[in-house]
């Protein structure tokens, strides 16, 4: 299928090289202002920022594979990894905080996880600190030559391929959904973050690309967000007596598995804006393409 694309976008080389190029310099200027002023609200910026650099770092190891991008590719995922309980820690204190007092049995719970909130945030701390980016920016530099090499190119079909592949992952995931497992939802949100990531970064490529979209894509990964961050509580709250608190939580656990059981209820019945993202495949139309 032939893709028109918008008068005004630059080639779609350039477009890749911008993109680069951008992404690179928020995550540098976010590492430096954590670095500077350490704070949750920051730690979260670098986070971010990193999330975004690595969703471009895999779409240009899809459309070319190269070993330095893979190389790159996992170094960053490290980065990231190395966030993830920090992550699932404060997302289940914020939540702490909006229900106890309604449910003042999480009193203790609170009091242990700001605790361990405490040690994360000094590990982080320390290995931002001591984050060498010389590799990593040599890297960059290495893959940015390399797209200027192809400023120039027309990339649409092996992008577009790209991003097909991401979506057909999600796809795939999403007819193996079944709502009494959290897990299944989990796994299509992991997929379409990736392909989520992608369109943000094409989607000036497309004519008639509908830009509400990207805010429309946000609100559908925050349905299965907040089934995954209920699941994390309630198994937190499975693991806790084993910590040594003698707690009745019952009460507590019976209260979020209930949201959670609401949260899926919500998301499956709106599961199927899935479609209305992108092409079924890369012979249809565009969901925005198609009239009456």
């Amino acid at each position: 299928m032939k893709v028109t694309q918008r008068e005004s976008t630059p080639p779609s080389g350039q477009l890749l090289l911008e993109a680069l190029e951008k992404r690179w310099k928020k995550y540098r200027l976010e590492l430096k202002r954590c670095r500077a002023e350490f704070s949750n609200e920051a730690v979260h910026d670098v986070r971010i920022a990193l999330r975004r650099l690595l969703s471009l770092t895999q779409l240009l190891n899809s459309i070319s594979p190269r070993p330095r991008l893979r190389k790159l590719d996992r170094a960053l995922k490290n980065q990231l990894d190395d966030f993830d309980d920090l992550r699932d820690t404060q997302v289940i204190l914020a939540e702490v905080s909006e229900t106890i007092n309604e449910l003042p049995q999480l009193g203790k719970l609170q009091v242990h996880l700001e605790r361990v909130e405490k040690g994360l945030l000094k590990e982080i701390r320390k290995k931002l600190k001591k984050l060498d980016l010389k590799e990593t920016t040599r890297r960059v530099r290495k893959t940015r030559e390399s797209l200027k090499g192809e400023m120039k190119a027309d990339l649409v079909a092996p992008i577009l391929m790209s991003v097909d592949d991401a979506f057909l992952g999600t796809r795939q995931r999403y007819d193996r959904i079944d709502p009494a497992q959290p897990v299944t939802i989990h796994r299509v949100r992991i997929a379409f973050k990736t392909f989520r990531y992608m369109l943000e970064i094409i989607h000036p490529l497309l004519a008639g690309f509908p830009v509400d979209n990207l805010e429309r894509m946000n609100d559908y990964q925050s349905l299965m967000g907040e089934i995954q961050d209920l699941e994390v509580f309630t198994q937190t709250i499975m693991d806790y007596p084993q910590n040594g608190l003698s707690l009745d939580l019952e009460p507590v656990y019976q209260y979020y598995e209930a949201r959670r059981v609401e949260a899926t209820a919500a998301y499956i019945k709106v599961k199927d804006m899935l479609d209305t993202f992108w092409r079924p495949s890369p012979e249809g139309q565009f969901p925005w393409e198609k009239t009456e």
